[in-house]
C-alpha cells in the first residue's frame, strides 16, 4: 500500500484493469507416421470433417474467432488461436477440437490460457487521487462505485480492443512474461507514480511500430504459469526482431522483464492446412 502525501489515505498499490475476450493458445505436433499409414480414402474422410469444422470456427461470430497457425522449429508443428467471449466458450471450443478424429494425430506440447487486458495506470491515478482527496475510503461501498463507473465508461470506450477479432497478418508471435521479483529488484514494491512512468516509456517504443505489427496483450495471473501473454501480427517477421530488441533497451524490459519460450507461425487458412500437412497426398 502506498500512502497518500496530502490525505494520509493508504491507496492501493493495484492499477485498475479491464477484461475483454478469453484466449486460448494450443500448440500441438502433428503425428505424422500415424497420418500417412492411413489410406488415401481414410484420410480423406478424417481430413473433410476437420475443413469443415475448422473453416466454421474460423469465420469471426460475436466475438468467436478460432486461426491456425504453422509454427517453425521444434517446439511443435500447430498453434490453434481461440478468441471467446467466456472460459465456456473456450472449453467448448477446446472440447470441439478434441472430438474431431483429426484430433487423433494431435499432440498437446503446451498450451496458455488468459484474457485481454488492458491496464489503466493513468486512469488509476487520477482516480485514487480524487477519492482520496474526497475522503473517500478505499474498498467503502462509495470507493466500490466510484470505481465500477470508472471501469465502465472504459469497457465502454475501449471495446473495439477489448473483443477484436484475431488480426489476419501472415505471421504470428506469442510469448508469455512476467515481471521480475524476489531479487535485487521487484516490480512490484515500486509505487505505482514510477510504474505508470516506466509503462508510459515502454508504450512510446510499440507506438513506433503501429504500422507494421498489431500487439495484443493478455493478462494470465491466477490463469496460467506466468503474469501475461503477448501475440503480435506482422506481415514480415522481421518487424518481431527488430521491436522485441528495440525493447530490450527499454527501462521496463531491461531491468524488470523475464520471457517464457517464443512461438513464430504462418497463418494457415484451414483449406491449404492439409497440403502443409502431407503435400501431394490430399486425393
Amino acid at each position: 500500500m502506498t500512502p497518500e502525501p496530502l490525505t494520509g489515505i493508504a491507496l492501493p498499490a493495484v492499477p485498475l484493469t479491464v477484461e475483454g475476450a478469453s484466449v486460448l493458445h494450443q500448440m500441438m505436433r502433428f503425428r505424422f507416421a500415424q497420418w500417412r499409414a492411413l489410406s488415401p480414402t481414410d484420410r480423406a474422410g478424417v481430413w473433410d470433417e476437420a475443413a469443415t469444422a475448422l473453416a466454421a470456427m474460423e469465420r469471426p461470430s460475436d466475438h468467436s474467432h478460432t486461426a491456425v497457425y504453422s509454427l517453425l522449429g521444434h517446439k511443435g508443428d500447430l498453434l490453434f488461436l481461440h478468441f471467446r467471449r467466456s472460459f465456456e466458450e473456450l472449453h467448448r471450443a477446446q472440447l470441439e477440437l478434441a472430438r474431431l478424429t483429426f484430433s487423433d494425430y494431435l499432440e498437446p506440447t503446451t498450451s496458455y490460457l488468459s484474457v485481454i487486458e488492458l491496464g489503466l495506470y493513468e486512469s488509476t491515478s487520477k482516480v485514487y487521487g480524487g477519492l482520496a482527496a474526497r475522503g473517500v475510503e478505499p474498498h467503502s461501498p462509495e470507493w466500490n462505485r466510484e470505481i465500477e463507473s470508472v471501469l465502465e465508461r472504459q469497457r465502454q470506450a475501449m471495446a473495439p480492443r477489448l473483443w477484436p477479432e484475431i488480426p489476419p497478418a501472415k505471421y504470428l508471435c506469442f510469448y508469455p512474461m512476467d515481471r521480475r521479483r524476489g531479487e535485487s529488484v521487484n516490480w512490484y514494491t515500486e509505487p505505482m507514480a514510477e510504474r505508470q512512468r516506466m509503462m508510459h516509456e515502454h508504450g512510446l517504443v510499440g507506438r513506433r511500430y503501429a504500422g507494421e505489427v498489431r500487439q495484443i496483450i493478455t493478462g494470465s495471473i491466477g490463469f496460467d504459469d506466468w503474469e501475461w501473454g503477448v501475440d503480435l501480427f506482422a506481415e514480415d517477421p522481421l518487424v518481431f526482431k527488430k521491436l522485441i530488441y528495440e525493447m530490450r533497451f527499454d527501462h521496463v524490459s531491461a531491468v524488470y522483464a523475464l520471457f517464457g519460450a517464443f512461438y513464430v507461425g504462418l497463418r494457415v487458412p484451414p483449406a491449404e492446412l492439409a497440403q502443409i500437412l502431407l503435400p501431394g497426398n490430399r486425393d
